[in-house]
């Protein structure tokens, strides 16, 4: 058991690492790639790579897939249609701090949303773990000044986000909710939820390209969408499902409190942005908190 959380517990981190990269390209490429045009040619670029590898297991599956019913557009509409066009479109008018903290919501819309809709309360030492990770990411947020605080300001895409937020949460805690109408290879459900959430996305990305246009062919323009096609899509979903599946919808949220550190290791990597003391303190908090959060316990009620 616990060798099996380990390793779901790893790919929560890969799926968040993945995550982190594309907030990082949303945000510097915001003004060459719409948001909304970026969301769909994500999706279209993943499912024709998915495709041709699951078109014959989902037609296998197509039994359960009906089982499944009304709850797979449900599902698809949040995880794969909402979510990551309102992200892309917060980015659009507020800094990525006031998206970070507004982010830090997430475990807590999920551990209460998992006690409502999954009866699956977690124990006192799941509830103080989130709190030093809470700590520790405030912390790294504020660079280690408390102060910093009251200078923030919140602008339309903090709402925005605020949203994102709650429809990644009601998506994880549904995945898990209707996991026994789910039950189908990893990679088949994946390819069924984009090839039901894409299309969603069509009518209003056409709406945008007749407001603002498309976006240049540029290879890096490419490797933009190439990225959140194969890593914040393929890569990404398929360890956060299974992370899921594995160790519970309100466990599993504890990770996203890494986005920040993984941001800034990343930042460093790819732009040279140096590491300072305030990283590696809060950085240290959330790993704390997380490990104390997530550590597998025998007692099945607080899973």
């Amino acid at each position: 058991m616990a060798r099996r959380h380990g390793w779901a517990f790893a790919g929560l981190l890969l799926a968040v690492l993945c995550w982190s990269g594309n907030a990082l390209v949303a945000r510097a490429f915001h003004e060459a790639i719409p948001p909304l045009t970026l969301s769909f040619w994500r999706w279209v670029l993943a499912t024709c790579l998915l495709l041709p590898f699951v078109a014959r297991s989902i037609w296998a599956h197509r039994a359960a897939l009906r089982a499944a019913g009304w709850r797979l557009p449900i599902v698809a509409a949040l995880g794969i249609s909402s979510y990551n066009s309102l992200l892309y479109s917060a980015a659009q008018s507020t800094e990525a701090i006031n998206l970070t903290l507004v982010n830090t919501c997430l475990p807590l819309f999920t551990f209460i949303g998992g006690g409502l809709l999954l009866n699956e309360w977690p124990a006192r030492r799941a509830w103080f773990g989130m709190a030093i990770a809470a700590g520790g990411l405030m912390y790294l947020i504020s660079r280690g000044s408390w102060g910093a605080f009251t200078s923030l300001s919140f602008q339309t895409g903090d709402l925005i986000m605020l949203v994102a937020v709650l429809v990644w949460a009601l998506y994880t805690l549904l995945l898990r909710r209707w996991a026994a109408y789910l039950q189908l290879p990893p990679l088949t459900l994946l390819g069924v939820l984009m090839l039901i959430g894409m299309p969603l996305i069509l009518p209003f990305y056409l709406f945008e390209l007749s407001r603002v246009g498309g976006f240049m062919l540029t290879a890096t323009n490419l490797a933009v969408i190439g990225y959140t096609a194969i890593f914040a899509s393929l890569v990404a979903y398929l360890t956060w499902n299974h992370g899921v599946k594995t160790v519970g919808a309100a466990k599993a949220a504890m990770a996203t409190y890494l986005m920040p550190v993984f941001t800034a290791i990343l930042g460093w990597l790819v732009l040279g942005e140096g590491l300072q003391t305030f990283h590696w303190i809060g950085g240290g908090l959330i790993f704390a908190g997380l490990f104390l959060a997530t550590r597998p316990t025998t007692r099945a009620a607080i899973r």
